[in-house]
């Protein structure tokens, strides 16, 4: 997942990132005890997390210890489920139904971090390759404030009451790890829940910030793969060959149009050449040429308009380039990786907002505009049982070095980059003192 948040947000957040909870209430003060006398467990937790990540639909070890960490906080906890998911409910009471999900996935990327703890971990892929991993997206952090937030509702059940239901979710990486869990009966096997909310980390937002974005947030999502092909022959005689090669830069041109040309101007889309694979020599004309896209729209229409397009255009380019019928180009929706836009119940997202700006301050709380970034946590509220949900953002860069990129201009690592790396504690500390107050408030004591 990527994202970019306002310059609003950022600028406001520079000056307030750090400060202490609001002293309000007896409440808040409880919170913030416990959270000091748990904070150096729940750092060593996301130092040893972020050391030993694991790729999509491997996470073993890693749901194996957010399992053993919801037991040891007194949750019935259920493994395996929906592949490595992890389940744990609390029941306290009468009451509402909450689901709070975390991501557990890593990336096969390289970590260039230099931190003591970074990963050096190399794993095997599905497909068998050996990869670095590393977890360039903040899913270790999101694990640590889920856990925090366990922490909390177990030790202050006096103060809530209804059913918590935690979700460790695999594979959000590759937006296929809700659809599972939703698929294996995750609301028909446990208490199907009222509300559900979840949360990420940003490094272009202060960490100690939390930021919010009524309805649609994040984008549909598409995989498309196209398979390019021609007839291989000599490169020294490109007049025997149809060659697929010139066929696919010009599809990839082609393409560009799209959105520019075919989309009404104010309508959120985008169509991204990922890859683009062919060919293993110099003189030799290869049979075909592969490309992979992403499309990303929050439209029905614009969606379906969008994979119209791509369609046409192969076709239209390859006839134009004297392909015959039986070697139009391949195009496959890749429909296991395709993700619907985050709708963030609007009624639920004031309410949320409103008891975190409560405990946190409304310099510390910022508004969002909706992104192209995708996130599957949209599935939880795509069913058949419409379940409310509200999906925020918690900021996770020093302030000094907001301040120094927009003064530079240089960019800050980004999500899915080698070199990113939140800075832990206040953004655990924010992250589990909001996520608990959303809790708190969803969950009133009867």
């Amino acid at each position: 997942m990527t994202m970019r948040t306002l310059c609003p947000v950022l600028l406001a957040a520079l000056a307030v990132a750090g400060q202490p909870l609001r002293a309000a209430t007896g409440l808040t003060s409880a919170v913030e005890k416990r959270l000091d006398a748990d904070y150096p467990s729940l750092e060593a937790l996301y130092k040893d997390l972020h050391s030993h990540p694991e790729l999509s639909l491997m996470e073993e070890k890693t749901s194996a210890r957010v399992a053993a960490e919801l037991r040891s906080a007194g949750f019935d906890v259920t493994e395996k489920f929906g592949g490595t998911g992890v389940v744990g409910v609390l029941r306290n009471g009468p009451g509402p139904t909450l689901l709070i999900r975390t991501d557990m996935d890593a990336l096969p990327v390289k970590e260039e971090t230099g931190l003591p703890y970074a990963s050096a971990v190399h794993a095997l892929n599905l497909s068998g390759k050996d990869v670095p991993v590393m977890h360039a997206c903040g899913h270790d952090i999101h694990m640590t404030v889920f856990v925090g937030t366990a922490r909390m509702l177990s030790g202050m059940r006096e103060r809530w009451s209804g059913t918590a239901v935690l979700v460790g979710q695999p594979a959000e990486e590759m937006v296929v790890g809700a659809r599972n869990m939703l698929t294996a009966g995750l609301y028909r096997q446990f208490p199907k829940p009222d509300y559900a909310i979840g949360l990420h980390d940003d490094p272009q937002l202060a960490t100690g910030s939390v930021a919010f974005c009524e309805g649609f947030f994040s984008s549909n999502s598409d995989s498309v793969d196209i398979t390019v092909r021609g007839i291989g022959g000599h490169g020294a005689r490109p007049d025997n060959a149809k060659d697929p090669v010139v066929l696919a830069a010009q599809i990839v041109l082609a393409l560009q149009t799209i959105v520019s040309r075919e989309i009404r101007p104010g309508e959120r889309a985008v169509v991204t050449v990922g890859t683009i694979h062919g060919g293993n020599r110099s003189n030799i004309i290869p049979d075909e040429v592969k490309l992979q896209l992403t499309v990303r729209s929050y439209s029905p229409d614009v969606r379906a308009h969008l994979v119209a397009s791509i369609r046409r255009i192969c076709r239209g380019e390859a006839i134009a380039a004297g392909m015959p019928e039986e070697l139009t180009p391949v195009v496959t929706v890749v429909e296991a990786e395709s993700a619907q836009a985050i709708y963030n119940d609007p009624a639920l997202t004031r309410r949320v907002r409103a008891a975190v700006t409560a405990w946190l301050g409304s310099d510390r709380v910022g508004s969002l505009e909706p992104e192209m970034f995708s996130e599957d946590f949209s599935q939880y509220g795509r069913t058949a049982e419409r379940v409310p949900i509200c999906f925020f953002i918690i900021g996770a860069s020093a302030p000094e070095k907001i301040a120094e990129s927009v003064r530079t201009g240089v960019p800050l690592p980004a999500l899915h980059s080698s070199r990113f790396a939140p800075v832990p504690e206040p953004t655990i500390r924010a992250g589990v003192t909001a996520m608990t107050a959303a809790a708190l408030d969803l969950l009133p004591k009867s």
